[in-house]
C-alpha cells in the first residue's frame, strides 16, 4: 500500500483555530453547554447532498483501466447506497483535450461538425454511477474547451457545445444532467450565463445553473444588483469556502438560493479526512452550505502527476488491481448514508459544542417523512471526552437512536464506521459520551452498512511490456495510457502500415484552463518503480516538428510543464537531442547530453529507444546507436511519448524489457 501524501492542492479546514472567527448563520444555536434540543419545528435550509469530483485532471484515468472484479467493487464504495461514501452527486470535467492539473480529458466536439459522445471515461463513469444509484445527481463544468470556438470560451458556440453535452448525455446514456457551471475558477460572465440559461430553456432542458465556481463569493455582487443575472443563476457555488474569509456573506445568504461548496477537499485520502468531517458539518454551521463536493472523486492517477494522493480512496495500480479504502469514503459515508438530498437542516440541532467553534460541531437533518432525523458530530479538534445530552421534540421520532462512529485518531480500519450502540430515549431524552478526534452519526434510521470488498495485494506492473494497439477499435484509449496534454488514441496506421497506430489527434491550440500545464501533448504509460529497462517505439510524424521518448520519468510539473526525466527528441529535418530535463521554480531546466542527425522523414516510420541502466543512458535510432551516456541522476520511472504543439504524430509496436 502506498503511504498517504497528504494535502497538496489547497487547504481545506484543518484544526479549529481559523474556525474560531466563522460566525454561525441565523438561528443556528451556538451552544454554550453539552445540552442540545434537536427540534423538528425548527427552520433551516434544504440540504442538496454531497459528492466527488471527476475531473479537473486525468482523475479517474486509471480506474477506468483496473479489471472489472476490482473496479466494480471501487465503484460500489464511491456510489452503492449503504455500502461505502455512498455520494449524492457526481461532478464531472467537460473536457476540451486540454491540460486541467494531472490530464486532459477527451472532447465530444474537436471541430464544429465532429461530434462523439463516447470518447473518454466521464460517460462510463457517470453510467456506473447512475447504475448503482438511481437518484444520483450530475453536475458538468469545463476547466478548458476545444479552440475551434469563434469568440472565445465566453461564446454561443461554447453554450451549443455544452447543450449539445447535456442533451447526448440524456439520449446516448440515459443520464440527466442536474447542474451545469461555467469556467472552473476563471471568473464569469453575466451575458454568457443569461445566454446558457435561455439557450438550456428553448431546448427544454431542465438543468440548473451554479456560478461561478471559483473561490470566494463575488459573484454574489452581480447578482445582487443585476436582476437578469440573478434570473440566470439557479445555485451560487464557491470553492473551499473553509475559512473565515472564505464563509457567505450576508448577501448570498439574502439571495434565497442555494448556496454550496462546489469544490472542496484537495487533501489526501487518509489524511483528508479530518478536514472533511470538519468541512460537511461546518460549510452548514458557519454559512448555511447545503452541499459539499470533493475533490478528487478517487486517487486514480499516477503518483508521478501533480496532487497524487488527494481523493477519497485510492486506486493507482490497474495491472495488480490494487485499491485502497480510506479514511476519507468513512468521512462521508457518516453524511451520505444518514441522509439524503431533499431533507431538511434543524437549525436547533446545528451549532457547536462549547462557546467557541474548537470543539466540535454537530448538524441535525430531518427525513422528508417529517419524523425521521440524523444527527452528525464531529470532535476531531477536541481535548477529552464530553457526554451530549439530547432532546427531541417537534413531532420527530423517539424511537431508537443508532449510534455509528468512526475514531480518526485510530489508523486501524476496524476502528472506522462501526455500528457502535444503539440507544432507547426514554421522554425523548437521551446522552451520549462523545470522545475526541471521532465522528458520530446518531440517527432513527436503518439500513446503514460497511462495505466487505477487499483489494489483492498492490504489485508492480511486470516486465517486458508490450503495446501493438491492434486488439482496439478506432478511437479507443489504450491502457494505461495517461494523457496530459493533446488527446492520443487508436486510429489506422499511416506509412503503408497495416494494422493500428497510437495518434495523437489535437491540431488546433485548445482553450486553455489558466492554471493549466503548458506542456505539448504528452502521454504517460507504465510502473514508477521500473528501473533498468530499454523502452521502444515506433513514431511516424505527420507534419513538421518532433516527437520524444521519454524514459525514467519522475514526476511531471503542472505549472512549468516539466517532464522530468531523459528526452529523446527528434524533428523533421533529422536533428535529434538526448536531453535530461528538471525542474527549477516551475521553470523548465533542460541539460543536453548528446546531439546530432538522423536520417528522418515525415510520414515514414522510425524507431526510437533508449536503454537506461545502473547509471548509463544509451539513444538509438532505428536500430543505431547515437549515443553513449553516464548520468545517474534520474534511475527509474515511467516512459512517455510527446508531440510537438500542435501537430499529428502516430506510435506502435511499443516495448519496455529489462536491461
Amino acid at each position: 500500500m502506498r503511504k498517504d501524501i497528504g494535502r497538496r492542492k489547497f487547504i481545506g479546514v484543518a484544526g479549529g483555530t481559523a474556525l474560531a472567527a466563522l460566525g454561525v448563520g441565523e438561528g443556528i444555536a451556538h451552544a454554550a453547554s453539552l445540552s442540545i434540543t434537536i427540534d423538528g419545528t425548527s427552520g433551516g435550509r434544504t440540504f442538496d447532498g454531497i459528492g466527488g469530483l471527476s475531473g479537473g485532471g486525468g482523475t479517474s484515468r486509471l480506474l477506468f483501466d483496473y479489471p472489472a472484479t476490482q473496479q466494480a467493487q471501487i465503484l460500489d464504495y464511491l456510489f452503492k447506497p449503504n455500502y461505502g461514501a455512498s455520494l449524492h452527486i457526481l461532478k464531472v470535467e467537460i473536457g476540451g483535450d486540454t491540460n486541467s492539473t494531472n490530464g486532459a480529458e477527451a472532447s465530444h466536439m474537436r471541430s464544429r461538425t465532429d461530434q462523439n459522445y463516447t470518447r473518454g471515461y466521464e460517460w462510463w463513469l457517470m453510467e456506473q454511477a447512475k447504475a448503482r444509484n438511481p437518484n444520483m445527481k450530475f453536475y458538468g463544468l469545463e476547466w478548458g474547451a476545444p479552440g475551434w470556438f469563434s469568440g472565445g470560451f465566453w461564446s454561443q458556440d461554447n453554450i451549443t457545445y455544452i447543450v449539445n453535452w447535456i442533451k447526448h448525455a440524456q439520449s446516448d446514456h440515459g443520464v440527466h444532467i442536474d447542474y451545469i457551471g461555467g469556467w472552473n475558477e476563471s471568473g464569469y460572465n453575466k451575458t454568457w450565463y443569461e445566454n446558457l440559461k435561455s439557450a438550456l430553456v428553448s431546448n427544454g432542458l431542465t438543468t440548473k445553473v451554479v456560478a461561478s465556481d471559483e473561490a470566494g463569493w463575488a459573484v454574489v455582487t452581480d447578482l445582487t444588483s443585476d436582476s437578469a443575472f440573478n434570473k440566470s443563476v439557479d445555485i451560487v457555488g464557491s470553492h473551499y469556502p473553509t475559512t473565515a474569509a472564505r464563509i457567505p456573506p450576508a448577501a448570498a445568504l439574502n439571495l434565497g438560493k442555494p448556496l454550496w461548496a462546489s469544490e472542496s477537499g484537495s487533501q489526501g485520502y487518509d489524511k483528508g479526512a479530518t478536514a472533511l468531517a470538519h468541512n460537511l458539518n461546518r460549510d452548514y454551521v458557519a454559512g448555511q452550505m447545503t452541499a459539499d463536493i470533493n475533490w478528487s472523486l478517487t486517487a486514480a492517477w499516477y503518483p508521478t502527476l501533480p496532487f497524487a494522493g488527494d481523493g477519497l480512496m485510492l486506486a493507482e495500480e490497474p495491472w495488480s488491481g490494487y485499491y485502497y479504502v480510506a479514511k476519507s469514503i468513512w468521512a462521508m459515508a457518516h453524511t451520505a448514508q444518514f441522509t439524503q438530498p431533499g431533507w431538511k437542516y434543524l437549525n436547533s440541532g446545528c451549532g457547536y459544542l462549547s462557546s467557541t467553534s474548537t470543539n466540535g460541531s454537530y448538524v441535525t437533518l430531518k427525513s422528508t417523512n417529517g419524523t425521521d432525523y440524523s444527527t452528525i458530530i464531529e470532535t476531531i479538534s477536541v481535548s477529552g471526552a464530553q457526554t451530549a445530552n439530547f432532546t427531541v421534540t417537534g413531532g420527530l421520532s423517539t424511537g431508537t437512536v443508532h449510534v455509528w462512529s468512526s475514531n480518526f485518531s485510530s489508523a486501524s480500519p476496524s476502528n472506522w464506521f462501526v455500528h457502535q450502540q444503539d440507544i432507547t430515549p426514554s421522554g425523548g431524552q437521551f446522552s451520549l459520551t462523545l470522545q475526541p478526534g471521532y465522528v458520530y452519526s446518531l440517527t432513527t434510521t436503518t439500513g446503514q452498512g460497511k462495505g466487505t470488498a477487499t483489494a489483492p495485494a498492490s504489485a508492480g506492473l511486470a516486465l517486458p511490456y508490450s503495446e501493438s494497439f491492434d486488439e482496439y477499435a478506432t478511437g479507443k484509449l489504450a491502457l494505461y495510457y495517461s494523457d496530459l496534454a493533446g488527446a492520443f488514441e487508436t486510429a489506422p496506421a499511416g506509412g503503408g502500415r497495416s494494422g493500428m497506430s497510437y495518434r495523437q489527434v489535437i491540431t488546433t491550440n485548445p482553450i486553455a484552463w489558466h492554471s493549466g500545464s503548458p506542456t505539448p501533448p504528452i502521454t504517460v504509460v507504465g510502473d514508477p518503480n521500473w528501473t533498468n529497462y530499454k523502452v521502444s517505439v515506433d513514431v511516424l510524424l505527420e507534419q513538421a516538428g518532433y516527437v520524444e521518448l521519454i524514459g525514467n520519468l519522475t514526476s511531471q510539473v503542472r505549472l512549468g510543464g516539466a517532464a522530468v526525466g531523459y528526452h529523446l527528441r527528434i524533428t523533421n529535418t533529422g536533428a535529434w537531442t538526448l536531453f535530461k530535463e528538471a525542474n527549477n521554480n516551475n521553470t523548465i531546466q533542460d541539460t543536453t547530453l548528446a546531439t546530432g542527425t538522423a536520417t528522418f522523414s515525415l510520414n515514414t516510420w522510425h524507431t526510437l529507444s533508449l536503454t537506461l541502466a545502473r547509471g548509463n543512458i544509451q539513444a538509438f535510432i532505428n536500430g543505431t546507436t547515437v549515443a553513449n551516456i553516464n548520468d545517474s541522476t534520474y534511475t527509474q520511472g515511467q516512459f512517455a511519448l510527446l508531440v510537438s504543439k500542435w501537430v499529428n504524430a502516430q506510435f506502435d509496436n511499443v516495448s519496455v524489457v529489462s536491461s
